[in-house]
């Protein structure tokens, strides 16, 4: 199999308000498209010579568009982009908040067939075209719409609150130590996102006092035991990532980062049926445990090998969970570890050094593509303010639904 190299993306600010702005989806990617081929030293002409020798492909990732901005079919978008794109092939993917990490599976299956050289791939969501209640029944669609998202205001706080709720159950935590150590990732995360300069919420004020007073008039409560301080955004946004084979990434630029691993594992779909299949099991979430075992396996790394982790931080419970289905603490242990900086930014196994979902933002069709772009940036010292030191392997999960989707890749240097 041949080698995937990244040589580079993009991210759009994810503060801005495109409707407020007047913008549409074209000008999303217009702007993120350009951004993401500069950064990868490549122009809309080196596309159109590649799909002259049928060489390159096009990977669009989005969970919803149809009920946001009334529009489908957004493979075809790209040619309102270019006429660089006329002719390339290009289509959707879609698995809820997993969306962009499907069209990057597809696109990273390509190139290590030897179908193509070049791989573009493109996450994005515009999502504040609606109020935040009709965005949250829209959302409900990532569950099992008819059973878990009609009818119900906010379907998934509530659905990430019993996540918790199910945490404190299986593993006996002291609640309060629990809820604490779900603050303190808050809290990390709004930190770290002050350093991002594309970082949705780079001018927010959170602390440890705020994310603990849940219930408040500045932290009013969003599901069971869950507050406005343990929830990601409502973001508009795109995400680029520029993927290669071996032999056009080196025509491009010497040692590029590449793909060294890659898991991907469906859960049931209702969330009652997760927590009965995880019974028997020492992880609350044993589907997320083997996604990431997978990725190990496929890479030959292991847990001490990964310097960077990106997280699907969607709620303070789902990174909680995902600490010890990376193999950073034992199952029912993680409080551990977050309580004594392991995942901080200056710790052994730092978490989330973008801000995650929680503070860098989350447009749920470009949060995969988002993170794997920065752990792309990690390993290749390029993440600025929020550079890991010595960060030479980088790990993501994006998990879409109650964690229903699962896909992990493991980038590194060569």
């Amino acid at each position: 199999m041949n080698k995937v190299h990244i040589i580079g993306g993009a991210q759009t600010d994810f503060e801005r308000n495109w409707t407020k702005e007047g913008k549409n989806l074209v000008a999303l990617l217009k702007e993120v498209l350009k951004d993401g081929l500069d950064d990868a030293g490549i122009s809309f002409d080196d596309v159109r010579m590649l799909n002259e020798k049928n060489k390159v492909g096009c990977f669009v990732g989005n969970f919803i568009a149809e009920q946001y901005v009334n529009q489908g079919h957004l493979g075809a978008f790209l040619t309102e982009v270019s006429p660089a794109f006329y002719g390339v092939p290009s289509a959707r993917y879609e698995a809820a908040c997993a969306s962009s990490s499907v069209a990057l599976d597809a696109a990273i299956t390509k190139i290590k067939a030897g179908e193509y050289d070049l791989a573009i791939v493109v996450g994005w969501e515009l999502m504040k075209t609606v109020d935040s209640k009709i965005g949250g029944d829209i959302l409900g669609r990532a569950a099992y719409y008819e059973k878990e998202g009609r009818g119900i205001d906010f379907p998934f706080p509530k659905l990430f609150g019993r996540l918790a709720d199910e945490i404190l159950n299986k593993y006996k935590i002291e609640e309060g130590r629990f809820m604490d150590a779900l603050a303190m990732i808050s809290v990390k995360n709004y930190s770290n996102a002050k350093n991002n300069p594309l970082a949705q919420t780079r001018k927010w004020f959170m602390n440890f006092e705020q994310a603990k007073n849940r219930g408040t008039s500045t932290n009013s409560i969003v599901g069971g035991r869950l507050a406005v301080s343990d929830c990601s955004q409502v973001t508009d946004g795109a995400a680029v990532v520029v993927l290669a084979s071996e032999q056009y990434a080196n025509s491009i630029k010497k040692g590029t980062p590449i793909v060294k691993g890659y898991g991907h594992r469906v859960a049931p779909l209702l969330f009652e049926k997760k927590i009965l299949e995880s019974q028997n099991s020492p992880y609350i979430l044993p589907w997320t445990r083997q996604a990431v075992l997978d990725a190990y396996k496929t890479s030959g790394l292991e847990v001490k090998d990964i310097d960077v982790f990106e997280t699907h931080d969607c709620f303070t419970s789902s990174e909680y969970a995902a600490v010890s289905a990376f193999g950073i603490s034992k199952p029912g242990e993680e409080y551990q570890a977050i309580e004594t900086g392991i995942t901080s930014m200056l710790g052994s196994k730092p978490i989330n050094p973008s801000g995650g979902l929680i503070g860098c933002g989350h447009p749920v069709g470009a949060s995969g593509a988002r993170m794997f772009l920065d752990i792309y940036k990690q390993v290749a010292g390029k993440a600025g303010k929020y550079q890991v030191n010595n960060a030479n392997n980088g790990m993501m999960l994006n998990i879409g639904g109650s964690a229903t989707t699962n896909y992990v890749f493991i980038v590194g240097n060569p």
